[in-house]
C-alpha cells in the first residue's frame, strides 16, 4: 500500500510506501524537503500537516515537543503516513537535484591537524559520478548496518585528480566509527558510503550579506561553501565566525586566514571560549553566536548559515531571530548531532 503526499505551497506530489517515512520517500523521488540529521534529533525537517494522519517514530522532544505535535507539526524524517496527506513545507530548490548513490571509497590520506580531529581524503570510484552541493553530507555504512554522517569539506569543483572528497572527523571516545578512524584506519582502506544528503547549502538566488557560523568540525561544510563562492565568483559580503575552545581547536586557522586574504569580501573572526594561557590569545572570546550579535546587532537583511554543536545552532537561531531581527526563514543550519544526541544520552 502507498499513500499520496502533496507538498504546499509548491504543489508537488509524491507517493510514500507504508513502511517509509515522509522524508525517505521524498529523497527517493527527488523532492527537495528541508532536513538535517534524518534521526529525529535536530528539527530541521519540521513541517505542518494540513490534512491526513501520521504516526511518529522515536524522536527527541527538543526536535518536536508534544505541544508542537498537538498544533499539527510533524518531523518528516520519522513520520509515517496512515492516510493521504497534505504537507506545508518550504521546498528547497536543488535539494533533490542529484541522485543518491551507494559507493565504495578508498582512503588516500589521514591527517591529524589537532589531537582529536582527523582530516581524511577519500578517493571516489571512477565509474560513479558523485555529484553534490557544497555543504551536503554523506553517510558511512558500517558493517553492522549502522550509519555515521559527515559533511564534505571541499567544493564539488575541487575534487581533484583522482576525484576525492575531504572530511573532518572529531574523535568521540567510545564512538564506534571514530575510534576506528583514530585507531586502525589507514591508507587504501575501503569505506562504503551513500550520498549526497542534506539541505544545508548556499542559496545562490539571494544577494543578502552572509554570516557563516561554525563551531568545531562544523567548519567542514562552511569551508566547502567558501570554496564554492570563490570558484563561482560570488561577491556577496561574508563574515565567517569560527568558535572553538582553545587555539589548537582552530585546526585550519591558517586556511581561513588565507581565504580571507584571497577573498576581499570575506571577513574571518575566530572566537575562543576557553583560551589556554599558552595560547597568548588576543582575539575574541566567549560564545561565538554572542560575538556575532555584538558585531551585527541588526541581522534583518542577512542570511545565516550555522553548523556545529546542536546547542550552538539552537542558541543562535533563537537569539538571532528574537534579538537581532533575523527573518526566521533566513536561518539555515546543520546541527552536528552525535549518536548520544540522537538517543538522548
Amino acid at each position: 500500500m502507498s499513500f499520496q503526499v502533496t507538498v504546499l505551497p509548491a504543489g508537488r506530489a509524491y507517493s510514500v510506501d507504508d513502511d517509509e517515512t515522509l522524508l525517505a520517500a521524498a529523497i527517493r523521488q527527488g523532492i527537495g524537503l528541508p532536513y538535517g540529521c534524518k534521526d529525529g534529533a535536530c528539527g530541521s525537517c519540521k513541517s505542518r500537516l494540513m490534512e491526513g494522519q501520521v504516526i511518529h517514530g522515536d524522536h527527541q522532544p527538543k526536535a518536536l515537543s508534544a505541544e508542537e505535535e498537538a498544533q499539527g507539526l510533524v518531523l518528516t524524517c520519522c513520520a509515517r503516513p496512515q492516510t493521504d496527506c497534505v504537507l506545508e513545507a518550504r521546498t528547497v530548490p536543488g535539494a533533490g537535484e542529484f541522485p543518491v548513490l551507494k559507493l565504495p571509497s578508498r582512503v588516500i590520506s589521514v591527517d591529524k591537524p589537532a589531537t582529536d580531529v582527523a582530516v581524511i581524503k577519500l578517493q571516489l570510484p571512477a565509474n560513479q559520478n558523485l555529484q553534490f552541493r557544497a555543504g551536503q553530507y554523506v553517510e558511512f555504512i558500517l558493517r553492522d548496518g549502522a550509519r555515521r554522517s559527515y559533511s564534505m569539506a571541499n567544493a564539488p569543483s575541487r575534487l581533484g585528480t583522482p576525484p576525492a572528497i575531504e572530511l573532518h572527523i572529531r574523535h568521540m571516545p567510545g564512538g564506534k566509527f571514530t575510534d576506528h578512524v583514530f585507531g586502525a584506519l589507514k591508507e587504501k582502506d575501503i569505506l562504503r558510503m551513500e550520498g549526497p544528503f542534506g539541505s544545508f547549502f548556499l542559496r545562490e538566488d539571494s544577494d543578502k550579506p552572509i554570516v557563516l557560523l561554525a563551531s568545531g568540525t562544523g567548519f567542514a561544510p562552511i569551508k566547502a561553501i567558501i570554496e564554492r563562492m570563490q570558484d563561482e565568483g560570488i561577491t556577496r559580503p561574508v563574515s565567517l565566525y569560527w568558535g572553538c575552545r582553545s587555539k589548537s581547536d582552530l585546526y585550519l586557522h591558517d586556511w581561513a586566514l588565507q581565504a580571507a586574504e584571497a577573498l576581499p569580501n570575506l571577513r574571518y573572526v575566530p572566537v575562543l571560549s576557553e583560551p589556554k594561557p599558552e595560547d597568548a590569545w588576543t582575539g575574541r572570546t566567549g560564545f561565538v553566536h554572542q560575538v556575532v550579535m555584538a558585531d551585527l546587532p541588526d541581522l534583518s537583511h542577512h542570511q545565516i548559515y550555522a553548523c556545529g554543536a546542536p546547542i550552538m545552532v539552537e542558541s543562535a537561531q533563537r537569539d538571532f531571530v528574537a534579538r537581532c531581527a533575523l527573518p526566521a526563514e533566513e536561518f539555515y543550519a546543520d546541527a552536528f548531532t552525535s549518536e548520544a544526541d540522537k538517543h538522548g544520552t
